[in-house]
């Protein structure tokens, strides 16, 4: 408000509604969830007594537990898959790196419940890979037992987020470093383990730390693996089954919280104190590596292992979607199409309702996330970095604890329109949706317009455009890469989303497409169709991705021969 006294009228307005949105759909939320974990439900005073009951209780122990061990063996077992391809590919002269690093990504574009069901088909007791390795050799492996099941999926479907991370931070080290070491007598593991590794250790950790707070808060891939001793599906079972007024899923919903604010701090504290920074970035005197014959043969060996073991659950699904009964079989007994035919003709809404979701909620991301962007770098409006720090919050609340908190909080604000309440209505799936992305553009349009140059605006106010006018013609223009990025990025996640929506969804005709797969895949009849339903969640996300990286080097191109200013005021 003292920004708006002092005449930032535009900004401060923009800034104000902002700052109100978010209050209203994240702090509110969040905060009516840690008030009712600590209200006693008898008297409506606040207490410990919920906690106390919490950790009395074994079954919650033990998801507790559990919880921690899944999230934890799944950044080390996600680190090594991400660790040799990532290696490889930044230091030997390797054909195919760019393929590799592609289908390395893949993964990230299917939901981890969606392949749950695939895995379980091939890694399963009675799965393929289980089936082969019983009749070749009499035994089984229980990839897919209990918590290993859990672990595994998840791991397959981010460890791309080590990969993206490590991958970078790799080819960021000033290669003179590795050659120092080298002259010094260091090579193999023991250079990689002394002076690469430590070096990449930032992107090493950013990766890690996404892959534990995905983890621990993922809802679908325990339920569709029938796992329920796990904090997140224990909070959405005690809010659906016993009721909104249970404090149970309060406390489980303030625990989750915690451990994800507590993973952020971790990962701040692991890389607190030390100095990554070299004087180079990628450069010195090394270059690529050249293999020797049996390096080469063996390198191969074990990205193609670690390729096909993260693609499998695509191939499962994939086979699942035309498969007719597929059970105690290395393979469906016969194929059909039919499964296609019923889910475009009787679950069309599924897909409608996704791409209606999604388009609004990466619309929102991307226009908060430029006038965040821009208030934050080039305002001085006091407290503007709260802003900042309110819409990244969002990465730190799972999917269950914002849907129960819109539950709570709008269940009893009735909309005058349409005479029901916010929580039950649609509009709430599209909010939710766009609080939980917005971190995602928002980081996107940070870096898009930190490399747009200030004294570009400066020369079109100088020719006389105004403020409005320079931010439309000129920095939203340099921006587009960052936009698109942040908007596809939001739009992607936001299609296969079922923490949150699988809380908010009222009625059948509202449902989302991840919800649609979940309800298909709780029955054996109904796998087909969902698998189907998957695919095309699948080939959704791979043309928006697809489409977003042509029209970002088509911009590129665009750009190169000409300056910048030339975007005209």
């Amino acid at each position: 408000m003292k920004s708006i006294a002092r005449g930032h009228w535009g900004p401060g307005v923009v800034a104000l509604f902002l700052g109100l949105f978010l209050f209203v759909f994240l702090i509110v939320p969040v905060v009516k969830v840690i008030y009712v974990a600590f209200q006693d439900p008898n008297t409506g005073a606040l207490t410990l007594i919920n906690f106390v009951d919490f950790f009395r209780t074994s079954l919650f122990r033990e998801s507790f537990i559990n919880s921690l061990y899944v999230a934890s063996m799944s950044v080390v077992l996600s680190s090594a898959f991400a660790l040799p391809l990532a290696y490889f590919t930044t230091r030997f002269n390797f054909g195919g790196t760019a393929l590799i690093q592609t289908l390395g990504i893949i993964p990230l574009i299917m939901p981890p419940f969606v392949g749950a069901v695939a895995m379980l088909l091939l890694f399963g007791e009675n799965g393929s890979i289980n089936l082969l390795i019983d009749e070749w050799f009499g035994f089984t492996i229980p990839f897919m037992e209990g918590l290993n099941g859990v672990i595994l999926v998840e791991s397959i479907h981010y460890f791309p987020f080590i990969l993206i991370n490590l991958s970078a931070a790799l080819n960021n080290i000033d290669r003179a470093m590795e050659e120092s070491a080298q002259n010094l007598g260091a090579s193999g593991t023991r250079l990689f383990r002394r002076i690469v590794f430590p070096l990449a250790m930032p992107g090493y950790v950013a990766g890690a730390s996404l892959v534990f707070l995905k983890v621990f808060d993922d809802l679908g891939t325990p339920l569709l693996l029938n796992i329920n001793n796990m904090l997140a599906p224990q909070a959405y079972l005690r809010i659906t089954s016993i009721g909104i007024s249970d404090p149970m899923g309060y406390v489980i919903s303030v625990i989750l919280v915690a451990f994800s604010l507590l993973a952020l701090w971790t990962s701040f504290l692991a890389l607190k104190g030390k100095d990554y920074a070299t004087l180079q970035k990628g450069g010195g005197g090394l270059m690529k590596r050249d293999l020797g014959r049996w390096e080469k043969i063996g390198c191969y060996a074990v990205v193609i292992f670690i390729l096909l073991l993260v693609l499998s659950p695509h191939v499962g699904l994939a086979i699942l979607s035309f498969g007719t009964v597929w059970s105690y079989a290395v393979l469906p007994d016969a194929y059909t199409i039919d499964h296609y035919f019923r889910v475009f003709s009787t679950s069309s809404q599924y897909i409608t309702n996704t791409l209606l979701y999604a388009g609004l909620a990466a619309t929102i991301d991307v226009v908060f996330g430029t006038a965040i962007a821009y208030i934050v770098w080039r305002t001085n409006l006091i407290g503007r970095q709260w802003l900042d720090y309110m819409a990244m919050g969002a990465v730190a609340v799972p999917g269950v604890v914002i849907g129960i908190g819109y539950l709570r909080t709008f269940f009893d604000y009735n909309v005058p329109v349409i005479d029901k309440p916010l929580a039950s209505w649609w509009v709430i799936i599209v909010i939710a949706l766009a609080i939980r992305r917005l971190p995602y553009a928002l980081r996107a349009c940070m870096a898009a317009l930190q490399q747009v140059s200030v004294m570009l605006e400066e020369a079109a106010e100088n020719l006389g455009a105004n403020k409005r006018r320079t931010v439309a013609r000129i920095v939203v223009p340099l921006m587009t890469g960052g936009i698109v990025a942040g908007f596809v990025t939001s739009f992607a996640t936001a299609a296969v989303e079922l923490s949150a929506t699988i809380m908010l969804v009222s009625a059948e005709s509202d449902a989302p497409l991840a919800f649609g797969i979940y309800e298909f895949m709780q029955s054996a009849s109904g796998r087909g169709p969902g698998a189907a339903l998957g695919i095309v969640a699948v080939v959704i996300v791979g043309l928006a991705t697809y489409a977003s990286h042509r029209f970002i080097a088509r911009k590129e191109a665009e750009r190169t021969p000409g300056i910048a200013v030339t975007t005209g005021v």
